[in-house]
């Protein structure tokens, strides 16, 4: 698809831009452009982390804050394995987990602007299993028990489902339908596979939900990455390497890490907080087949800074172009919001305010909460079960990365250091 098929996609409105609302300044909510930062301020950010590893919290982590190309805070507090005592350093190597799935993402969209695929491509007609996939519908009997129908999908699944997570492909970790204790019981990961096996174990199981009808967290990065593998004829790193990795200079950015001197720069999370609770062992050091593009990668920040940095520029670092103007306007388009007839439940994962795009969260309204949390509208962001978490504020021409390995305590450390980012913002 080239950059006039995908200005035409936008025109017809086969993919919907959310007309962002004049926000309401509220808070720390959506700052007036051209603010910068008050470096008084952001010691309050040093000062938590250091109180976070004093207290036992966590091992360690490493913040950047970058605005305008620079760095404007860069610290590292604790260290990164609490048994070895090592410092953490940009060199610090993190599991991301879910924070993967962006990388997945835009490499797929690179192959999307390359021709590979359309967005409207059945899923099927790449991985042949996919045509029998049935969808699970729970049915609550006289007794109050519940059973699975399984029927026929209203529509095929498309690479568009897989790309904004509406193909009701799940996980079998998080919550108790019955098509997710179907993923659970189902030993996905037993035994040294591929993504070719990989795939074939899920077109197995049935959908969660009708295609298109839910924003739903799964393995459909997985099946995506699949699929990318399919269309180039190249493992899916190689494939990485070549279109992103490599030319971005994220050499220590991989699924494992096998070289000795380099295991002994991985972070590790607190002895007791070593569970990420995603239903399968990720250790990078355990040579395998299988290279989850949903969860398995490992990263630095001296890596993921220059991808962040990338993504701020709209696609474009130190003279390469990634994406086109027009590629990264669609690959940051919310596609689940209104009109797009998918749903949203109690794991809409986004969060309040943000819609989905190809593979990252973009904040479309100031949400519910009152005051509307920190940020601006169009902020893209992530994060993975391991705590790294990164947002990408182009209206203020700003990002920031933390790499952490703190499953427990990720989520209240996530929302305390946006709230110190955006509290020392001054106009």
């Amino acid at each position: 698809m080239n950059s006039f098929e995908l200005l035409r996609v936008l025109a017809t409105g086969a993919l919907m831009l959310v007309a962002l609302p004049a926000a309401n300044a509220e808070g720390t909510f959506d700052i007036p452009a051209g603010a910068r930062f008050n470096q008084d301020k952001l010691a309050k950010i040093g000062a938590f982390f250091d109180n976070e590893v004093a207290t036992g919290k966590i091992p360690g982590a490493i913040v950047l804050i970058q605005q305008h190309g620079k760095p404007v805070y860069h610290q590292s507090f604790g260290v990164q394995d609490v048994g070895s005592k090592a410092p953490i350093t940009d060199k610090t190597i993190f599991r991301l987990f879910s924070m993967t799935k962006a990388i997945t993402a835009f490499v797929s969209v690179q192959l999307l602007q390359d021709g590979k695929f359309k967005l409207d491509d059945p899923v099927a007609k790449y991985i042949p299993s996919f045509a029998n996939v049935k969808v699970g519908v729970e049915k609550k009997n006289e007794d109050g028990s519940k059973t699975l129908e399984l029927v026929p999908p209203d529509r095929p699944m498309t690479m568009l489902d897989l790309m904004r997570h509406t193909s009701g492909i799940t996980y079998g970790f998080y919550g108790d339908s019955l098509v997710r204790k179907a993923y659970a019981s189902a030993n996905l990961y037993a035994g040294d596979f591929d993504l070719a096996e990989f795939a074939e174990r899920i077109a197995k199981l049935p959908l969660h939900n009708q295609p298109g009808a839910l924003w739903q967290y799964g393995h459909s990065t997985d099946v995506l990455a699949r699929i990318m593998e399919i269309v180039s004829g190249k493992p899916l790193l190689t494939i990485e390497r070549e279109k992103l990795l490599d030319p971005l200079g994220m050499n220590d950015t991989r699924f494992l890490v096998t070289d000795p001197e380099k295991q002994k720069l991985l972070a590790q999370p607190m002895p007791n907080d070593s569970n990420f609770r995603v239903g399968r062992e990720n250790d990078p050091t355990v040579v395998k087949k299988m290279e989850f593009a949903s969860g398995g990668m490992v990263s630095t920040m001296a890596d993921f800074s220059r991808f962040a940095q990338m993504l701020l520029n709209g696609g474009t670092f130190e003279g390469k172009t990634y994406l086109t103007p027009e590629t990264f306007k669609l690959m940051t388009t919310d596609q689940v919001g209104p009109g797009s007839g998918v749903g949203r439940d109690y794991f809409y994962f986004p969060g309040d305010g943000f819609g989905f795009g190809l593979g990252l969260a973009i904040r479309t309204d100031p949400g519910n909460a009152k005051p509307p949390p920190p940020g601006s509208l169009g902020e893209l962001k992530w994060d993975g079960a391991s705590g790294c978490y990164f947002v990408i504020d182009r209206k203020q021409d700003m990002f920031f990365v933390l790499l952490e390995q703190t499953p427990t305590e990720r989520q209240r450390i996530q929302r305390t250091l946006k709230q110190l980012v955006y509290e020392a913002m001054e106009n």
